[in-house]
């Protein structure tokens, strides 16, 4: 890795090693040159510019949870040839964190709950030159939410209020609030990635019978509100409900990685979007005609088990989805006046 410190041994080692020297280290000054200055973190709350602004939030969340850790269960990642300099090689990562926190002070989520809470982050980081330089970003906030024992839809509404009003309140990331960054690739080419992406791709499409054909008849699966399940009806249900809510909304691959390591099985991350009116009965209740935009973010691993799929191939065993219910319902509010 040229351009890192030689510590770090690869890219997961890098990225689950700076992750824990910032947050549970309590080295947030190291923030200063482990996020390039200008970077742009992109979540679907709110799109940050800077490293300096970056800090400010992590202290904020360590002063409500001074107990978080985040735990790395995996970083898919691939070589960025474009982004490498003279002196540094470039990479993407997608990694992904269970977090563990105690909600002990009072902050974001409100007066302290004392409840113990565990979730999952996943999140893409444009790297090079020791630093990450570019972010993208989603919390299962739901999660969160409903350990403390919050309703989604109140607390958002509350949340607009504590930020002063619709008028004031954060926007969240759409296209409109987000900022162009340097890093513009789209990933790579392996064949896991596209096989997973063009798996979204078809569900997005309306095409459900992928689901018994891709994915393992015993999938294990990961979605927003720390949902825990197994098997085809499960993903079904999931899948079905978010796009019965946004029929009509445009769906983008934004970013495509696959990998097969060695002692691994082979996985994909799949970073993607959908862009449209909130017009459809499904996972976010009555049709209100809001415009809407999601971004997610999806890891899979394959491998072939009891015959595999159709065609004996090898088939989705575990994915994990997250989205982030609350900036969904914050776009929800603000334009329809139900945050009042």
């Amino acid at each position: 890795m040229r351009g890192f410190d030689p510590k770090w041994r690869d890219v997961p080692h890098f990225i689950i090693g700076i992750t824990k020297e910032i947050w549970e280290d309590r080295r947030i000054g190291s923030l200063r040159h482990r996020y390039a200055p200008g970077l742009i973190v992109r979540s679907p709350a709110s799109v940050l510019v800077d490293n300096s602004n970056v800090a400010a939030a992590t202290m904020a969340t360590l002063a409500e949870f001074p107990d978080r850790a985040l735990l790395g269960e995996d970083v898919i990642w691939c070589d960025d040839p474009e982004g490498a300099t003279e002196t540094s090689d470039a990479f993407l990562s997608s990694h992904r964190l269970i977090c563990t926190a105690t909600h002990i002070r009072p902050g974001m989520y409100g007066q302290p709950t004392g409840r113990r809470v565990s979730y999952r982050i996943l999140a893409d980081c444009a790297i090079r030159d020791d630093a990450v330089y570019d972010e993208w970003l989603v919390r299962d906030q739901s999660a969160i939410l409903r350990q403390m024992g919050f309703d989604v839809v109140e607390w958002t509404r509350d949340l607009i209020a504590r930020e002063g009003g619709p008028d004031r309140c954060v926007q969240p990331m759409t296209p409109a609030t987000d900022v162009a960054g340097p890093y513009d690739r789209r990933g790579n080419d392996d064949v896991w990635g596209q096989r997973y992406a063009d798996t979204l791709k078809a569900i997005m499409a309306a095409d459900m019978n992928v689901i018994p054909q891709r994915y393992d008849r015993a999938v294990a699966l990961h979605y927003p509100g720390g949902l825990d399940g197994v098997g085809w009806a499960e993903a079904d249900q999931f899948w079905m409900g978010l796009r019965a809510a946004f029929p009509n909304a445009a769906f983008k691959v934004e970013h495509v990685i696959g990998r097969d390591d060695t002692l691994l099985a082979p996985r994909a991350a799949v970073r993607w979007s959908l862009h449209g009116k909130h017009d459809g009965w499904g996972r976010f209740g009555t049709p209100t005609g809001a415009e809407v935009y999601v971004m997610g973010m999806s890891h899979a691993e394959f491998g072939p088990f009891a015959g595999a799929g159709d065609w004996g191939e090898p088939t989705i065993r575990r994915e994990y989805t997250l989205i982030d219910e609350t900036a969904i319902w914050k776009q929800i509010l603000l334009q329809t006046g139900l945050h009042e």
